[in-house]
């Protein structure tokens, strides 16, 4: 079991469904506000790792679907400068265990991390935004 600190946009379905099967895993989590966290650019940096910056960005923000951002063409300074800016960009959630931090919910690398109940994941993956059409791409940090 793992106390997790859990950024999530308030009312998001997605972060709702994430909570539940971290809970149903047995881990505790602490609730807190993705949008009205006090964010830096060091601070955020710390969740990304080496993922690639793309990676790092909320696709189903508007911004994004339009295609008026493309988190391709995005370098690391200019995307946090962005998400701290506007913390809508973020993936979500952002989840934090002791000092290692962990941006999206990939449910493998969710497992591999710290562990979940994979027959409370269900059918539908989790990182996808519950309110996407199966004819839209995946969109991740939903």
């Amino acid at each position: 079991m793992a106390k997790i600190i859990f950024w999530e946009k308030p009312g998001c379905k997605g972060n709702s469904r994430q909570k539940e099967i971290l809970l149903a895993s047995g881990h505790q989590l602490e609730v807190r506000d993705l949008l009205s966290e006090e964010w830096t650019e060091e601070s955020l940096a710390q969740f990304f790792g080496e993922r690639p910056v793309s990676e790092w960005f909320n696709i189903t923000n508007p911004r994004i679907k339009s295609g008026e951002l493309d988190p391709q063409q995005v370098t690391a300074a200019d995307a946090l400068e962005m998400m701290v800016a506007e913390p809508l960009l973020i993936v979500r959630p952002l989840m934090q265990v002791s000092n290692e931090r962990l941006a999206g919910f990939d449910v493998e690398q969710v497992h591999n991390w710290i562990g979940l109940k994979l027959e409370s994941v269900g059918e539908r993956d989790p990182k996808n935004c519950p309110c996407v059409t199966s004819t839209e791409p995946a969109q991740t940090g939903a």
